[in-house]
């Protein structure tokens, strides 16, 4: 795809949405070449002596070239593969190297949902670059949001608000695998996943399969809670909810034969978590189907 530069002006409804984009854009600096370019956008324009401060979210692809990248953070190098989160309000400055140049893709964006993200703990505690390498879902997923904001076709705005969100999850899920990849950890989690899902009815003494699968059991579970976002305990427990919410709508099984029959020791007990975990009692699910 060619160099572009394109401010876009969200309406109302768009920024209602949540989410909605105010540029995009893919910059391709060849070496020795005075960056900004001169014919940088005056909104964005900015020297590196000064830096600049922006009112929205960026994120900046580099998938050539390499450079730096500064904030009151500290100074990052960027290299092919690197992501460059910057957030409003936040002065950075950034720049390629001279003998190398780099191509850099973009989009700038804002809105609630944006900012409930970034105020997520992976956005907080990463710095801003991160290394996910050539990736061609990413690539593409930039390109689809070009094509998007070149056209300007009806409701394309919230087309690519979606698409800014699948970019953010491929960059976290990328992220996150970088500490299982090639590791033997990776398939103990996925069998324990799977012992777990085959025998929801039933205890799983986790310690006892940590030390089946010889490895200790506080790495165990926290490289579990790294890989599904639950310690293994939360995720029995939350798949035997699940099940009951099934066994309520599509079965005329009584609530206290569902709690027994999926391994909780007292029905007020399994009443309790029920609500806590999906806000209503086990009797209201049911009722809500038979209206």
């Amino acid at each position: 795809m060619e160099p572009f530069f394109k401010y876009v002006n969200p309406g109302q409804e768009d920024k209602d949405w949540g989410l909605y984009l105010s540029c995009a854009g893919k910059a391709d600096i060849k070496p020795g070449v005075i960056y900004p370019p001169t014919t940088h956008p005056s909104g964005y324009h900015f020297s590196f002596e000064r830096g600049r401060v922006l009112e929205e979210y960026q994120i900046n692809y580099i998938t050539d070239g390499a450079g730096l990248y500064e904030n009151r953070g500290g100074k990052y190098n960027v290299t092919p593969g690197s992501m460059i989160f910057t957030k409003p309000g936040q002065w950075h400055r950034y720049k390629p190297k001279k003998s190398t140049g780099w191509v850099e893709h973009y989009v700038g964006f804002s809105g609630y949902i944006a900012h409930q993200i970034f105020g997520r703990p992976w956005f907080i505690q990463k710095n801003a670059v991160v290394e996910v390498g050539y990736r061609e879902e990413i690539i593409d997923t930039y390109y689809k949001i070009f094509n998007y904001v070149k056209e300007e076709k009806p409701g394309y705005q919230q087309v690519a608000a979606g698409m800014v969100m699948k970019l953010l999850g491929f960059i976290v899920s990328l992220d996150k695998q970088k500490d299982f990849s090639g590791k033997r950890v990776e398939k103990i989690i996925k069998n324990a996943c799977f012992s777990i899902r085959e025998n929801v009815e039933t205890e799983i003494n986790f310690q006892s399969f940590a030390e089946e699968n010889h490895i200790g059991y506080s790495y165990f579970r926290k490289m579990f809670k790294k890989y599904t976002g639950v310690p293994p305990v939360q995720y029995h427990l939350d798949l035997k909810i699940l099940r009951a919410k099934e066994m309520l709508l599509y079965t005329d099984k009584s609530v206290k034969e569902i709690s027994y029959a999926l391994g909780f020791q007292s029905i007020y007990y399994f009443s309790r978590i029920f609500k806590t975990k999906l806000g209503v009692a086990p009797t209201e699910i049911r009722k809500s189907m038979k209206s």
